[in-house]
């Protein structure tokens, strides 16, 4: 399996491929976020219609970096919409390290969670971590496991966001904004790991194995879908 992996990154051909399927994957599941809440009153039909056009470009690159590159505008739109769809906080652009305000800082934490996960779905698996395709391997980098949670943050980590900040399960007092930036504090972390082992743990009929399935179940048959 290693030796395999090792073969698919060296090859600038086979690598492409893969590396497709996983920003294909995150707009997918971007659009149907969206599609969602579109559904729900939010007017976000402009942002669904952009994703989706540069979502044709995906099949024509050539190149890692050029993919990467689409990927970002995908995502900057994707992120436009957070704006229309949470009621009562503001995006303002995506900040990390320090996330600069309250929805960045759920985001930056959710993604660390997702991380966590399709990391230890991983290691169920033969596939080496740290051989990726989309995102470059790097040392004390689990790469892998980023390219993989592309796929399920717009399903897992933002849909919880929506949800608890539109239901006002975590509020303006759950986040400390000192600092130079902004973080979830103790009492914020603890509801959203509570939402966040409730989704994972959420069954649905899976369409191609027509038996319910788990979100977390899900992640591991994408490591197998790769291997």
């Amino acid at each position: 399996m290693q030796i395999s992996q090792t073969r698919h990154y060296i090859d600038a051909k086979k690598r492409i491929v893969i590396a497709r399927k996983f920003v294909s994957g995150a707009a997918f599941n971007m659009t149907k976020t969206l599609r969602y809440y579109l559904n729900r009153d939010k007017d976000v039909s402009s942002y669904i219609d952009t994703i989706e056009c540069l979502a044709l470009q995906i099949e024509n690159a050539r190149a890692v970096d050029e993919l990467m590159g689409i990927e970002g505008n995908i995502r900057q739109n994707y992120y436009q919409a957070f704006d229309v769809i949470v009621n009562d906080f503001q995006m303002e652009g995506r900040s990390k390290q320090p996330p600069g305000n309250e929805l960045n800082a759920m985001i930056s934490f959710g993604n660390m969670m997702c991380y966590s996960l399709c990391l230890n779905q991983l290691y169920h698996t033969q596939l080496n971590p740290t051989i990726s395709f989309l995102h470059e391997p790097g040392f004390r980098r689990f790469s892998l496991a980023l390219d993989l949670a592309e796929i399920f943050k717009p399903v897992l980590v933002d849909r919880i966001i929506f949800r608890l900040l539109n239901k006002r399960e975590i509020q303006g007092k759950d986040f400390d904004l000192k600092m130079n930036g902004c973080m979830l504090k103790k009492s914020g972390k603890k509801v959203y790991v509570k939402a966040w082992e409730e989704r994972i743990n959420e069954t649905f009929k899976h369409p191609v194995l027509n038996r319910n399935v788990s979100y977390k179940h899900l992640i591991k048959l994408e490591c197998y879908k790769l291997s």
